[in-house]
């Protein structure tokens, strides 16, 4: 994995949550990390990864940024369920 898939990784287990991450670090750190991202209809990524599937709805306001704790959490309860999580979470 690069380094900024790997960054982005980090700001998701990041205590205390990080506020300031950008929607398209997200698709490619599932995509570095070995995972397909497909846009649905509905406005939603489905990302399939590790044998795990999930669809997560992809910010409307301007920034592209997550900004609800509850979007980071949904992402990092993701990513530990299909063992990407870092070694230090």
């Amino acid at each position: 994995m690069s380094h900024a898939p790997e960054h982005t990784l980090k700001q998701i287990f990041a205590h205390p949550t990080s506020h300031n991450i950008h929607w398209r670090d997200i698709v490619h750190m599932f995509e570095g990390l070995g995972g397909t991202c497909e846009e649905t209809k509905k406005e939603h990524l489905k990302v399939k990864l590790n044998g795990h599937e999930m669809s997560f709805p992809i910010p409307k306001h301007g920034g592209h940024t997550l900004e609800s704790d509850h979007e980071i959490s949904e992402i990092r309860r993701f990513l530990k369920t299909c063992g990407c999580a870092p070694s230090d979470a």
